[in-house]
């Protein structure tokens, strides 16, 4: 089911919850099932790597969403020191951490590459949810939501 909005210039759509729905295995078993000639096939292993990073990088944003809103309402200060992954757990993240871990199982690299890419996903999230003309974006769609109840 789709909802769209449009409130002061800002337009939000939201279709289903992930781009990926269903995990394969992994990325070697997705190729392997794969009868296309070999162009496609990196094509398509690179189009899955940036849906499977943009989920990991959505899942993120709602509990960051969720600390900068408390440390806005505080008055406390939201930065990278303060807010870490694990500080997520503190503002309703736990489920979204459950599912970015599933998600790393399913990439192919070793825990160290694993952590780095988690690293690198959540500064692009974090910086999202920074971005003045986003968070101010965010919280005009979270108004208009609480509104509409």
């Amino acid at each position: 089911m789709a909802y769209q909005s449009a409130y002061d210039g800002c337009i939000a759509r939201v279709e289903g919850e992930r781009l990926i729905e269903l995990l394969p295995p992994s990325i070697d078993s997705l190729m392997n099932g794969l009868t296309e000639r070999r162009d496609g096939r990196v094509q398509l292993v690179d189009d899955y790597r940036i849906a499977f990073e943009a989920d990991i990088i959505n899942l993120l944003i709602g509990p960051l969403a969720e600390a900068k809103h408390v440390a806005e309402t505080d008055d406390e200060p939201f930065n990278h020191k303060l807010v870490n992954l694990d500080a997520l757990k503190n503002y309703g993240g736990s489920s979204d951490l459950a599912l970015v871990n599933e998600y790393l199982q399913f990439f192919p690299a070793d825990k160290q590459q694993k952590d780095e890419k988690l690293d690198e996903l959540f500064t692009v999230a974090f910086n999202f949810i920074s971005n003045a003309a986003n968070w101010s974006a965010v919280a005009k769609l979270a108004d208009h939501i609480l509104r509409s109840k």
